[in-house]
């Protein structure tokens, strides 16, 4: 059962309420985090957790000070797992769910997220991947953009507006790291 690594709900584990939920692993969690860390401070951020699952980013997000997260997932289970989590680390004021699929959410949000955390079915086709990647590019700010993969998965093709800055492989898992392309970059 996964749990919230650091922070204010350290300790706390986290339900897993659907089949389809592939929670991020604390080993790898925990490196991303170390990773994280290292080059930025997410206290007062703004964060958007798509394909949330049981909310183990975004909520670990909130654990070391960000001001609040959105969470979008699609599936009813994950989602009911999901509200429970946050409900079990008092983070509800701090916490909107989503209940769609991540394109639409884009497609709508009139918002802007200093950090996006992604971390779509490994199964998910490049093509969907590659649109969900489009739609984030708008409403990242000046933070990361951080996509969870399988590392047998081919390496993701950055829309243009992103620029890959970080790639970190953990056993099985790849996690890419992008931000908004500066001007005159691809």
């Amino acid at each position: 059962m996964p749990r919230i690594i650091a922070g204010d709900y350290r300790g706390r584990r986290l339900v897993v309420e659907s089949d389809a939920t592939r929670p991020t692993s604390d080993r790898v969690r925990e490196a991303l985090f170390a990773a994280l860390d290292a080059r930025v401070d997410l206290t007062g951020m703004t964060v958007l957790d798509l394909f949330a699952g049981t909310g183990a980013l975004g909520l670990e997000a909130l654990s070391r000070g960000a001001a609040s997260a959105v969470f979008v997932d699609e599936d009813r289970r994950a989602v009911e797992g999901l509200r429970a989590n946050i409900a079990a680390c008092a983070a509800g004021e701090r916490s909107t769910v989503a209940r769609q699929d991540a394109a639409s959410f884009l497609r709508g949000t009139p918002g802007r997220f200093d950090m996006v955390f992604c971390d779509p079915p490994y199964g998910l086709p490049d093509d969907d991947l590659a649109t969900i990647l489009c739609l984030v590019a708008p409403v990242l700010g000046d933070g990361y953009l951080v996509l969870e993969r399988a590392k047998r998965c081919a390496a993701t093709r950055w829309p243009d507006g992103l620029e890959p800055v970080l790639e970190k492989v953990y056993g099985d898992t790849r996690t890419e790291w992008a931000q908004v392309a500066t001007p005159g970059q691809p």
